[in-house]
């Protein structure tokens, strides 16, 4: 049984000029230990799907209209409050994309760390340990992502820290509950080069170590491929394209996953010229019928009009949502 099984998942938002259909149709798996890349466009509903693992969706505009979202065997979509408080964090934890934003500029970060750490404990309706031990546990935690002088950033406002050290702080914050499955939406967004290589280089070395499954964020094809072994390509709220990295890399089927590739200028080959994609991503308030890429689609058919096409096997552990994935 996988850790996590996403089946027909739909969401939609509710706004003043009509429905947006965010997602539709979702479908994707994750084992145990297993390292998952989702890419796409900004706009194609990466984060909002990451989030919906944790119902973080629900409050109106937003509404699940159908499917399920199964974690370790239970439906996620159909537990009590309290029950999802007790898989936020302590079974899935979530690195978000601006740690700027989700760090309180106000609170030291051993307040924010010990008050992350009591949550969790609080969830699970155990007794409250004391202080000192709770802000030991927060001092161990930023040692563990590699920060030097624990003791002295707990004291730290975040504004006192680098982009990359704020960042690692969410991380620990992310570990403090010994999660399964760790969710990392962007999380090198706005860092350089070098930084980025680091935090990508410890979110690696914490997955292999503690064993956990990761789902990784990106529209950066060069981050998936560096810390995931599988990769799911979505456009406009669906998954088109899903397969190892390396196949995905050596033989994308979907024209939008050739598009990706084709963007992506080649260092070692100055003659390559990149190519964008034509057309911009659709409208969800009024999204195209049958596949939703094929107003950019050179290859589009009336079929491709007229009929969504589903995800299917065309090579070992490779599928695709396209009516003429099989056409050179």
């Amino acid at each position: 049984m996988s850790l996590l099984e996403i089946r027909d998942y739909r969401l939609a938002f509710d706004t003043f000029d009509g429905t947006l259909h965010v997602l539709d149709g979702i479908d994707l798996s994750l084992g145990a230990g297993e390292t998952l890349g989702i890419v796409g466009e900004t706009g194609c509903g990466k984060s909002v799907l990451a989030r919906s693992l944790l119902r973080l969706n629900e409050s109106p505009p937003a509404r699940v209209t159908s499917g399920t979202i199964l974690f370790e065997g239970k439906d996620v979509l159909a537990l009590p409050e309290a029950g999802m408080r007790r898989l936020r964090g302590r079974r899935i934890a979530m690195v978000f994309q601006d740690p700027a934003s989700y760090l309180n500029p106000l609170l030291a970060i051993g307040t924010q760390m010990e008050d992350a750490i009591r949550g969790q404990e609080a969830a699970l309706g155990g007794a409250v340990r004391p202080r000192r031990a709770i802000r030991a546990e927060a001092a161990g935690l930023l040692a563990s992502v590699g920060l030097a002088e624990p003791q002295r950033l707990l004291a730290s406002h975040p504004h006192q820290l680098s982009g990359g050290m704020r960042q690692r702080v969410l991380i620990a914050m992310a570990l403090a509950g010994s999660p399964t499955l760790l969710v990392a939406d962007e999380p090198t967004t706005a860092l350089d080069v070098t930084v980025q290589a680091q935090v990508l280089a410890l979110i690696a070395g914490l997955v292999a170590e503690k064993g956990l499954a990761l789902m990784l964020i990106s529209h950066d094809l060069g981050v998936v491929t560096a810390s995931c072994a599988r990769v799911a390509v979505m456009y406009a709220g669906t998954v088109v394209e899903e397969a190892p990295t390396a196949s995905l890399l050596s033989h994308p089927l979907h024209p939008y996953a050739q598009g990706l590739i084709a963007a992506v200028p080649d260092l070692d080959n100055p003659a390559h010229k990149p190519r964008g994609i034509p057309g911009t991503i659709p409208n969800l308030l009024a999204p195209p019928g049958g596949c939703r890429f094929h107003p950019r689609c050179s290859r589009a058919s009336d079929i491709c009009r007229s009929t969504k096409p589903v995800l299917r096997e065309l090579a070992p552990d490779h599928r695709v949502a396209c009516h003429h994935a099989e056409t050179p």
